[in-house]
């Protein structure tokens, strides 16, 4: 079947703003929260700062909007293209000839069938697996850097909006197409069509992109491997819940990252998951034994900065385990509480949410 792509007449353009984030549905996501955190940034006086687990790239947006100098980071590829997109690209958009280009079946092109082989009856309909194929593969036809984040950037969202929990963590592809009574809304979005969705987000990046008239950059590093040279550091490390479970990224959205290497995929698959899942890395962030040592190091690396922590109040290690460390390299350390605050998916209803202020 060949695609058909009636979409281009949606509008592309760049609010007069452009302090628009996208949505997104990652999990730990502290978009409903960048108010609140930007707050106490605005009581403090510096320059250039480091998201250094920047995730959805939401603080780090804030930090854009407050003109400060930003350096997103994030250990995991895809995000790091969440970062060039939105952050360090200040005036690149996708316009209606990059997305033809994306959206349309080349005849010239032996398209790969890396997804259609491996994920299989997993995440999506054979359908949708060949849409996938083809995309990822028109994608890496893009020469701009800022392009092409911006591509991967709507292509990871639509991957996820598409997926029960937005996750990646199990075999559940029966979940959407059971045809059973639901209590829940996701339904409709699930059955849309991965272009229009794609589409969606494009619209979303463009209108989003701006220039705050500062050199700001994304990388792709281990946290502990960013020289300081930062006036304040913002921290918001994966979390273990003081029942020992963590929140596993790269499990969660392996296949995001696989996108990322998408030639390389096949050799770093682990086949004996039933999800096809990445071979697993250690991280000392969702170690219970280790994790002190981490923050320890953490604090220690960056002890020269202002340093901003959100965090959990009933995680590993406890409020005030966590509190003591930051003091071992801070003089003055203040705990502000936003107060309860449950995240999608979570089971947790009373944990709060707090920030710690290291100066």
């Amino acid at each position: 079947m060949e695609y058909q792509y009636t979409l281009f007449n949606q509008k592309i353009e760049i609010m007069e703003n452009g302090f628009k984030f996208p949505t997104t549905r990652y999990n730990g996501s502290k978009s409903k929260l960048s108010e609140w955190i930007g707050s106490y940034f605005e009581k403090l006086n510096f320059r250039t700062c480091l998201d250094a687990f920047g995730g959805t790239g939401s603080i780090a947006y804030k930090l854009k909007t407050m003109n400060k100098q930003v350096c997103y980071n994030d250990i995991l590829s895809f995000n790091h293209y969440i970062g060039k997109a939105l952050i360090e690209n200040n005036r690149v958009i996708l316009d209606k000839n990059d997305l033809e280009l994306i959206l349309t079946r080349n005849k010239d092109i032996n398209y790969p069938t890396i997804i259609q082989d491996n994920f299989e009856n997993i995440y999506y309909t054979d359908f949708e697996n060949k849409w996938l194929d083809q995309t990822i593969t028109n994608i890496n036809l893009i020469g701009d850097e800022y392009k092409y984040a911006i591509a991967m950037f709507a292509l990871c969202q639509a991957c996820i909006i598409k997926r029960p929990y937005n996750l990646f963590h199990r075999k559940n592809l029966y979940m959407r197409l059971s045809n059973v009574k639901r209590s829940f809304g996701n339904k409709k979005t699930w059955d849309t069509p991965f272009e229009e969705l794609f589409v969606k987000f494009v619209n979303e990046s463009n209108e989003s992109i701006f220039d705050n008239n500062q050199d700001n950059i994304s990388l792709n590093k281990d946290a502990l491997e960013i020289d300081n040279n930062f006036d304040l550091i913002y921290i918001d490390t994966p979390y273990i819940s003081n029942k020992g479970t963590y929140v596993d990224y790269y499990g969660f959205y392996h296949f995001l990252e696989g996108l990322t290497f998408y030639d390389d995929w096949e050799k770093k698959i682990d086949y004996n998951s039933k999800h096809n899942r990445l071979k697993p890395k250690k991280n000392i962030w969702n170690d219970k034994k280790n994790i002190y040592k981490g923050f320890d190091r953490l604090f220690k690396h960056y002890e020269d900065s202002i340093l901003i922590i959100s965090y959990r109040n009933d995680g590993i290690p406890s409020e005030n385990e966590l509190k003591e460390i930051l003091e071992s390299y801070k003089n003055e350390v203040s705990v502000e509480s936003f107060g309860k605050y449950k995240y999608v998916l979570s089971k947790n209803s009373n944990s709060k949410e707090i920030l710690y202020i290291g100066k």
